[in-house]
């Protein structure tokens, strides 16, 4: 368990530093539950109702698909998240706010993988506005619960066999 929590203090340290130019209020990395989370806010990876990641979102994406690269013992689950708000216009792919969250989550499994994460290890998912961080009241609350969490979680692979033969 201590080898774990080493492996997964590291990791957030790698991607820390990948992502070490970008803006606080932009991305956070932080360690909850054994897992890395990276969230990333929308403003740095999309314009309003798109599923096209912005040039700076990008960069940061490539930088971080370089730490995956060479991270191979861990798998990747890129959550896309929405505010409470419907989305707008007629759109045969976009019926609601979750297939938005799906669409922007698949956006960046591509960028990952194109630049080195592995497809094997990458999860897309979208959650909509089903997992909000903040009352969706108010607009403050609403940017923040549009954001993107790419949840790294080491590969447990020995410890299971450990615990089988125990």
């Amino acid at each position: 368990m201590a080898d774990k929590e080493a492996a997964v203090n590291a990791l957030k340290q790698k991607v820390s530093e990948a992502l070490l130019n970008f803006k606080e209020n932009d991305l956070t990395v932080e360690v909850k539950n054994g897992k890395v989370y990276v969230s990333l806010a929308e403003q740095l990876l999309f314009n309003s109702g798109s599923t096209v990641v912005d040039s700076k979102g990008a960069e940061a994406l490539k930088k971080l698909a370089q730490v995956l690269k060479d991270n191979q013992d861990v798998n990747i689950v890129v959550e896309g998240h929405t505010d409470d708000v419907p989305i707008s216009g007629n759109n045969k792919y976009l019926k609601d706010n979750w297939d938005l969250s799906v669409l922007r989550a698949t956006s960046i499994v591509r960028i990952l993988t194109n630049n080195g994460a592995s497809p094997e290890r990458v999860t897309a998912a979208g959650k909509g506005e089903f997992s909000p961080k903040a009352s969706n009241e108010n607009a403050e609350g609403r940017r923040e619960n549009r954001r993107t969490e790419i949840i790294l979680t080491p590969k447990l692979d020995e410890l299971f066999q450990i615990l089988e033969t125990n």
